[in-house]
């Protein structure tokens, strides 16, 4: 069954799910939704939005994207299994969109895991969507304390295999805003605890728990993405999804 619900402290309740496979144990319609891919989408979303792109469309095809791209005067972006997606020219790293090559543009997006969660939320009828990474943690933070509504920290994982990082931004999350919720939700304590024993060194911490995602990207000698993306608030803008656009807001 279903529970999303304020209790009698009247305090909004808070979740957190764990992989797109039990979004639909979840009471979506009533809940802000935080699209979580640590590595690397919602890091490179807040990123390409920090430096100054005009928006993001995101996209759960490459075909739809190479469609866009067509379409409009865009920038058409994206990964699959970690690499640049066949027939794109740029992909889901944050450093292939400085402030000079994207201030001004609309970027079309589409990666393995996250913006088929985004697309899974708006079908579910989210109330509302935002994208949370550790580059835009305090934004997140603030933004879910400020509107006093349920809140689902939504982890994109791995292809529905539950992964380490998007846990731990979302124990990031609970360990900031926890005051401010009812949390009766085991998945909630575990990332919490998960990040209090790796928040000093989160790189060494998912290198000494062999997470599956850091070997991955160090396969493709990504260690520099990596740790951008386990920085905290290094492009700290509050991302919200609006009109079929993720906006700087």
């Amino acid at each position: 069954m279903k529970q999303i619900r304020r209790n009698q402290n009247n305090k909004p309740s808070l979740y957190t799910c764990m992989s797109p496979a039990l979004l639909n144990l979840y009471e979506v319609s009533s809940s802000i939704v935080v699209i979580i891919d640590v590595l690397r989408a919602t890091s490179t979303i807040a990123t390409a939005l920090y430096n100054g792109a005009k928006s993001i469309i995101p996209v759960d095809s490459v075909a739809e994207c190479i469609k866009l791209g067509r379409q409009m005067e865009v920038i058409t972006a994206g990964e699959r299994d970690g690499q640049i997606a066949e027939g794109l020219t740029y992909g889901n790293s944050p450093f292939q969109y400085p402030k000079k090559f994207i201030k001004g543009k609309v970027l079309v997006l589409t990666t393995t895991n996250g913006t088929k969660l985004l697309h899974m939320a708006l079908a579910e009828n989210a109330k509302g969507i935002i994208t949370g990474s550790f580059c835009n943690l305090s934004a997140v933070c603030n933004y879910l304390v400020e509107q006093k509504h349920n809140v689902i920290l939504a982890c994109s994982a791995w292809k529905d295999k539950i992964n380490l990082e998007d846990t731990l931004f979302a124990g990031a999350v609970i360990s900031r805003v926890k005051e401010n919720f009812n949390i009766n939700c085991d998945s909630s304590k575990i990332a919490e605890t998960l990040y209090y024993e790796g928040k000093h060194d989160l790189f060494e911490f998912m290198k000494s728990k062999d997470a599956s995602h850091y070997h991955r990207l160090m396969n493709f000698g990504l260690e520099e993405d990596i740790r951008f993306c386990l920085t905290e608030d290094n492009s700290n803008i509050l991302i919200v999804y609006e009109g079929g656009r993720l906006l700087a807001r």
